[in-house]
């Protein structure tokens, strides 16, 4: 830490709060580079934390944490609060098996008021803890950080609309990294922003709503100058002063002082107070600032250089989606791709430039995304709703009330299903079989490689109902991909013949089970759909095989394998069944090799469980 003479000192906010304002830009400088040095040797989140070191400086610098409760929306913006919050030191473990969370988490830090990992939770949830410290007459302060991607959701706007009625205290802070601040338009902001925040124009506006509270015409008039005063600063204010908030900003967020002075001044107002920041992410990185979508998210880089390493393994699931999705476009202009804010991540940037009247955006609203999907359907077009497993829980009501009761053709792809990896608990798509699989007319499918993924997504495109089709994170295995063909509805295929045991694989475990089939000389059936499911395959196997094993990645309870069970129940059969799948309990971060490795679903692991079941059971 000897390039890091100030950043070496803090341990904690309270070390913070104990070196002059004249130090702080030098603080800042050290955290941004030590950030980018340490994210550059461990991966992980990198262009957001760059554009909120100074707005974490000055939150620790004013406030009293952990007294006073900061909360970070999402999370990929909180690096630099975990260095001032005394883990500095283990940041090359973030995202690592047993390293530090890649977000904000309660069991890891004091600091850590609310564990997240999906957006637009923090004013939800900032606003309970803002109304608990008014009935206990805490004196705390309750600061809730939130992008301007997280605020697009409507769970953000319902808790505004809440949080602005009840005249609680509490601070919203719009940290906004869409737009560059213009220098002189921004001087002028950052002028009257501290003009608004301070005590004088804060005395003035409060003794004239009561001394003028009686006149309506003069109090309709001071309201009226009041807005265009604020409208001046930013016509977005009088949507949030609408909402009941006094809005403040926009204001510059890498100026320190004007940071400081406004937050101070804010500290000391009563009832629901909304700031608005404008921050470039990427800040003080040029290759960040420059391809901000790149560098969101970064492997192990060399940092000095810029380079991104390029990858040279197969495609993606995520990418062959994507080329799915482009060649059925050109052939339909019916068909309507949706994305809930994440067209990088779900493999649509060539679609949304190939076809830019067919992609939909919808920002991060996963449940206005799966109805407006059904209004399509509706109207007559195809909708492909791309989702990651984890935030189509968001939608479970919508996939319910407006696809399935209106058996709309709705086809959901959802990416990033079963373990995901180093994001942990929040992300691991542990639960989409569990919860879909019950909602009658919702086909599953559970593709085993990057063939079956295209066929099943043109099966279900073609299938005229409600259809999801579930991929996992990362790359392909790299077999041939053959002309696009429908699957019958419900057919398995047998991919091994054994003798005694039956592997009954859903998804793309399937090379696993087939090298610990090897060595059990077991029957290997690649289920591919887990509704329909093929129950006469379940059923004649049942009675040639001592033991069925279902596996799947998804989790055990409720998942593919309950469905087999279910099936041999109604059936009256006695053969036994081993359900593999992911236990009852929220799996933590680590490599996706590390993570199979440890809940025995690697070949070794399969082997291993069956060979255990057969003993425990006395089977043969």
């Amino acid at each position: 830490m000897q390039n890091y003479p100030l950043l070496s000192q803090i341990n904690s906010p309270d070390d913070l709060r104990l070196l002059s304002k004249d130090q702080l830009p030098q603080l800042c400088t050290e955290l941004r580079s030590y950030l980018l040095e340490s994210v550059s040797q461990s991966s992980g989140h990198l262009a957001s934390g760059l554009g909120t070191v100074e707005l974490t400086v000055a939150l620790h610098y004013v406030f009293k944490t952990p007294f006073d409760q900061l909360i970070w929306d999402v999370g990929h913006q909180a690096y630099p609060h975990k260095i001032l919050t005394g883990r500095r030191d283990q940041m090359p473990t973030i995202r690592q098996k047993n390293g530090l969370h890649p977000f904000p988490w309660r069991e890891e830090s004091e600091f850590d008021v609310l564990s997240v990992g999906h957006s637009s939770t923090s004013i939800s949830a900032g606003l309970g803890i803002a109304i608990a410290a008014q009935h206990e007459d805490a004196g705390r302060k309750v600061i809730c950080v939130i992008g301007d991607g997280a605020i697009t959701a409507g769970m953000a706007f319902e808790a505004l609309n809440h949080a602005g009625s009840l005249h609680t205290d509490m601070l919203v802070i719009l940290n906004d990294n869409e737009m560059s601040i213009s220098e002189n338009v921004g001087a002028l902001n950052n002028h009257l922003a501290r003009l608004l925040s301070g005590s004088f124009y804060s005395t003035i506006r409060e003794s004239g709503k009561k001394i003028l509270s009686g006149i309506p015409p003069i109090k309709e008039f001071v309201k009226k100058t009041e807005e265009h005063m604020k409208g001046f600063v930013s016509e977005m204010g009088t949507m949030f002063e609408e909402l009941g908030f006094n809005y403040i900003g926009p204001i510059d967020g890498h100026n320190i002082e004007e940071l400081l002075t406004t937050l101070k001044n804010m500290r000391s107002l009563s009832g629901p107070q909304f700031l608005h920041i404008k921050t470039k992410k990427g800040k003080g990185y040029p290759p960040a600032e420059e391809d901000p979508i790149g560098f969101h998210g970064v492997p192990k880089f060399d940092h000095l250089s810029g380079k991104l390493p390029k990858s040279n393994a197969t495609q993606t699931y995520s990418q062959i989606f994507g080329n799915w999705l482009c060649e059925m476009a050109q052939q339909d202009e019916k068909i309507i791709g949706i994305t809930p804010a994440m067209r990088e991540g779900s493999g649509m940037v060539e679609f949304s430039t190939r076809f830019p009247q067919q992609f939909f955006d919808v920002a991060i609203a996963e449940q206005h995304a799966v109805t407006f999907a059904a209004g399509l359907a509706i109207a007559g077009y195809k909708p492909v709703v791309a989702i990651y497993s984890s935030f189509l829980q968001r939608a479970y009501d919508q996939v319910i009330h407006d696809v399935a009761i209106q058996n709309l053709p709705v086809l959901f792809a959802i990416d990033r299903a079963g373990v995901v990896g180093q994001d942990g608990q929040t992300h691991q798509g542990a639960f989409d079989i569990s919860f879909m699989r019950c909602i009658p007319n919702l086909i599953i499918m559970t593709p085993s490689d990057e063939n079956e993924c295209r066929q099943m997504l043109y099966t279900g495109y073609k299938c005229n109902q409600p259809a999801a089709v579930r991929y996992p994170r990362g790359n392909a295995i790299g077999v041939e991909l053959k002309p696009l063909k429908e699957i019958p509805l419900g057919q398995s295929n047998l991919v091994r013949q054994g003798e005694k045991i039956a592997i009954l694989n859903f998804g793309t475990l399937l090379p696993a089970a087939l090298k610990a089939a090897e060595n059990l000389n077991a029957t290997v059936i690649d289920m591919r759909f887990v509704k329909p499911l093929d129950q006469e395959r379940i059923l004649t196997v049942s009675k040639n095989h001592d033991l069925l094993v279902s596996l799947e990645e998804n989790a055990v309870l409720g998942g593919a394998g309950s469905a087999v069970a279910e099936v041999l129940n109604f059936a009256g059969s006695t053969t036994k069944l081993l359900q593999l799948g992911l236990p009852d309990y929220f799996i933590p971060q680590g490599s996706q090799q590390e993570i199979l490795a440890d809940l025995g679903l690697d070949s070794t692991g399969i082997e291993s469980q069956i060979k255990g079941f057969l003993q425990k059971n006395k089977i043969f």
